[in-house]
C-alpha cells in the first residue's frame, strides 16, 4: 500500500523547469528536502510529534511563548485541558528533539 505522499507526489505534473540536483534524485519540488515518512509508532511517539509542531514557532523565534502563535493547534489542546497554556514556557532550549532525527 502506497503511503499518503508518495500517491500525492506521484499524481503531480513533472515540473518544467528542475534544478539539475532535483531532476537526478527525481524530486518534483512539494517536500522540502529534509522531509521524511514517519508511521507514528505509539501514544508517546504521537505526543512527542504533536510537541514538536507546538514547539516549532517558539524555536524558530516567530513567537516568545507557544500560545502567542494564532494558528496553531495548541490553543485546541489548552481549551480541551490536556496543555496548560503557560506549556513550554519561552525556553527555546528544550531537550528531547521533538520527533528531529537524530
Amino acid at each position: 500500500m502506497e503511503s499518503g505522499e508518495t500517491v500525492f507526489s506521484s499524481g503531480l505534473p513533472p515540473a518544467e523547469e528542475l534544478a539539475p540536483s532535483k531532476a537526478a534524485k527525481r524530486e518534483k519540488g512539494i517536500w522540502q528536502r529534509r522531509f521524511w515518512e514517519h508511521q507514528i509508532r505509539d501514544g508517546t511517539d504521537l505526543e512527542r510529534h504533536v510537541d514538536y509542531v507546538h514547539f516549532n514557532p517558539l524555536k524558530h523565534g516567530l513567537v516568545r511563548q507557544v500560545r502567542d502563535w494564532p494558528h496553531s493547534t495548541f490553543h485546541a489542546f489548552v481549551k480541551r485541558g490536556e496543555l496548560p497554556e503557560d506549556w513550554a514556557g519561552g525556553v527555546v532550549e528544550q531537550g528531547g528533539g521533538f520527533g528531529e532525527r537524530d
